[in-house]
C-alpha cells in the first residue's frame, strides 16, 4: 500500500508557512555581499554539525567543532565525537552538490548521505545497504522500549514508497515545508539502518527544502531549533498507540509533528534574517541589484573567485559535483550571459574569469 500521510493543515501551520515566506522572502531581497554571504554559510554549517551531532550525544562544544573542520585540531578523549561532526560536515557538503544538481531524490542520494554520516570525514565511500535485522530504540535511562521499527524485510519496500512519494509530492500542491517534514517523521518512523537514522533524516529534510526552493541561501540550521527545545523534538516525533510500528504509528495522525516541524522552521528562518538584516546592514556598498541577476549556481560560484582570478572547468566540476563535460557546458553558458569571459582559450587548460559586472563585489 503506498504511503499516505495522515495529517491536516491546521491555523498553526498555516500561520507558520505564511511567517516562512515573509522571512524567506525577505533574506532573497538583503543585500549581501559574497565574501559575507560565505561566512554565514560556513558558520550555519558549523551550527548545523554541532547540534545535530550533539542531538546524538556529541560532547564537542561549537568552539572545537569549528576547530576540528577548520583548523583539523584534535581534542584527546574525543576521537569518536572528532570523526561524528566530520562525517556530518561531509554529508552536508555532499548534500549541496545534490541539491545544485537539481536531480530528483532517489535512495541512492539517501544512501550516500547515511555513509558519509557514518564516515569519518573518508571521502571515498560506498552506499549503505539497509538493516538487515530488527532496531530496537530504548530510553537511555531506564532502557525501557521507546520504539520497534518495522522488521528489516518491510524496510526495502517502505523506502521505495518514502521516495515515490518525495517525488510525487513535488507535483503536488502541498508546500515544501509540510513535505520536508513529512519525510523526516516517515524516515525516522522506518529506521532504515543500525545508526545514524536521526542525522540522516535531518539531512533528507534539508535536501528536501533546498531542492524545493527553500535553501535559503543555506544561512539557516534546523538543527540548532531541535537540539534547543529536544524534549520537543522527540515527544513531537512520538506519535502512535503503542510503541510498536505495526501498533498504529504508520496510520497515526501526525498533525502535531508537521505543526512543531513547520515552527520550527519558522523560527529558523526568522533568526537568518534577523542576522542577515544586521550584517547587511553593516555593509558598505548595495550590491543587491547585481546579485539578483545571478542563479544559485552562479552565486556559488562566486567563492571560486575569492580565492582565484581564475577558475577551469574542473574547479566548477568539483563545486558542483558533476562532470567535466557538465562542468564546461555551464561555463560555456556563463559565457553566453557574461557572467564569465575566457582568459585562456586553449582547449585543454581553457580559464574563465569573473565578468566585469561582477568584479566589484568579490573584494568586498
Amino acid at each position: 500500500m503506498p504511503f499516505t500521510p495522515n495529517f491536516t493543515i491546521t491555523p498553526k501551520i498555516a500561520s507558520c508557512l505564511m511567517r516562512i515566506e515573509a522571512a524567506k522572502q525577505a533574506v532573497q531581497d538583503l543585500p549581501i555581499t559574497p565574501s559575507v554571504l560565505a561566512t554565514l554559510r560556513e558558520t550555519a554549517r558549523l551550527f548545523s554539525t554541532h547540534y545535530s551531532t550533539m542531538i546524538e550525544g556529541n560532547r564537542l562544544t561549537q568552539e572545537q567543532v569549528s576547530k576540528v573542520i577548520g583548523e583539523k585540531q584534535h581534542f584527546p578523549g574525543r576521537e569518536r565525537d572528532e570523526k561524528e561532526v566530520l562525517g556530518y560536515y561531509a554529508a552536508l557538503e555532499k548534500l549541496e552538490q545534490i541539491a545544485y544538481s537539481g536531480k530528483i531524490i532517489t535512495e541512492h542520494h539517501i544512501q550516500t548521505l547515511h555513509v558519509l554520516v557514518l564516515a569519518e570525514g573518508r571521502k571515498k565511500v560506498k552506499p549503505t545497504p539497509y538493516r538487515d535485522g530488527q532496531n530496537v530504540i530504548r530510553d537511555g535511562r531506564t532502557r525501557g522500549i521507546v520504539y520497534m521499527p518495522p522488521e528489516a524485510k518491510d524496510v526495502p519496500i517502505l523506502m521505495r514508497e518514502l521516495v515515490s512519494w518525495i517525488a510525487s509530492s513535488e507535483r503536488s500542491e502541498l508546500p515544501c515545508p509540510i513535505r520536508a517534514g513529512i519525510a523526516h517523521y516517515q524516515f525516522a518512523t522506518i529506521h532504515p539502518y543500525y545508526d545514524g537514522n536521526g542525522r540522516t533524516a535531518r539531512l533528507l529534510t534539508t535536501l528536501i527544502l533546498h531542492l524545493g526552493g527553500y535553501s535559503h541561501k543555506g544561512l539557516y540550521s534546523l538543527e540548532e531549533y531541535y537540539a534547543r527545545n529536544l524534549g520537543g523534538y522527540y515527544e513531537a516525533l512520538t506519535i502512535g498507540r503503542g510503541h510498536n510500528y505495526y501498533d498504529g504509528r504508520a496510520e497515526a495522525d501526525i498533525t502535531k509533528w508537521v505543526e512543531y516541524f513547520c515552527a520550527g522552521m519558522a523560527e529558523s528562518f526568522e533568526n537568518v534574517k534577523r542576522r542577515a538584516q544586521e550584517t547587511a546592514g553593516s555593509s558598505a556598498q548595495d550590491f543587491s541589484s547585481v546579485l539578483r541577476r545571478l542563479d544559485p549556481r552562479q552565486r556559488k560560484a562566486l567563492e571560486l573567485f575569492r580565492h582565484s582570478s581564475a577558475i577551469t572547468s574542473h574547479d566548477v566540476g568539483l563545486l558542483f559535483g558533476v562532470s567535466d563535460r557538465m562542468a564546461r557546458n555551464l561555463l560555456s553558458a556563463w559565457v553566453d550571459d557574461g557572467f564569465v569571459v575566457v582568459a585562456d582559450p586553449s582547449k585543454k587548460t581553457r580559464k574563465y574569469r569573473l565578468g566585469d559586472l561582477y568584479l566589484s563585489i568579490i573584494s568586498n
